[in-house]
């Protein structure tokens, strides 16, 4: 992912979500929800490279639920259903943490939770782009809680291989973080393979290569963020009215 600096993030949305992010902050208040390591390139006595990452437990296992208990076809198909439901999901929201206990969330187990739903107007386009916008409202709430914990961010990058395929899924988390998000393509293996090479040091190079190779596509945040922030308050809403009464 080319991921070494100080505002630089990693993510992937698969049946789980990780994002790690690369900071020179030495804060760990928030070490109960979010892992630290010393980064790659970290080294003493130089500018501090610390990783943190955060875990999404409940993501693209919602979706995959999904496609095997709907009728339909592929991920691409109910894509395209959601793509005909507007921002917000006419009110449907879903909770996505079904996946076990949640660290983000204090370890509390909050299943799955299907909201606002409509039986006389909501059909399937309106789980499929809930469950995108409630995955991708989780990303946001976690890039929340690593900015209270001192993380600056200017940009996101992911492999082409996962949930941020989806134009609704990359556009929604880009527009409420407020920064591009990169797309790449490579995987985990190949990231393994190629940092076996690492071990010369060089890692301008080795970020090089990726951006020179790898490069597909950039989403970029939305101007007119207004049904984005106010979907996400929707949703927001209803996750801390669960949270308060567990």
């Amino acid at each position: 992912m080319n991921v070494f600096n100080p505002g630089e993030v990693a993510a992937t949305g698969g049946t789980s979500g990780v994002v790690y992010a690369v900071t020179d902050n030495l804060s760990v208040k928030e070490s109960s929800r979010v892992n630290n390591f010393a980064h790659v390139n970290y080294s003493p006595g130089k500018p501090a490279r610390i990783g943190k990452l955060l875990c999404i437990n409940g993501a693209g296992i919602q979706y995959r639920w999904l496609l095997n208990n709907l009728d339909v076809a592929s991920y691409e198909e109910m894509n395209t259903l959601a793509d005909e439901v507007p921002i917000g999901s006419d009110g449907v929201a879903m909770i996505p943490f079904g996946n076990g206990a949640e660290r983000m969330l204090q370890s509390k187990e909050v299943g799955t939770r299907i909201l606002n739903l409509n039986l006389n107007n909501h059909g399937k386009g309106h789980l499929c782009r809930a469950a995108l916008e409630g995955i991708a409202f989780s990303f946001v709430y976690g890039m929340e809680i690593m900015e209270s914990d001192g993380i600056k961010v200017n940009v996101m990058r992911t492999g082409n291989d996962n949930l941020f395929r989806s134009e609704i899924f990359s556009n929604t988390v880009s527009t409420l973080i407020g920064y591009d998000i990169e797309i790449y393509d490579t995987t985990g293996a190949i990231g393994a393979a190629r940092a076996a090479n690492l071990h010369k040091g060089d890692y301008e190079a080795f970020g090089k290569a990726i951006l020179d190779n790898d490069y597909v596509k950039t989403f970029s945040p939305k101007k007119d963020k207004k049904a984005y922030q106010e979907a996400y308050a929707t949703w927001k809403k209803e996750l801390e009215l669960i949270l308060n009464n567990l």
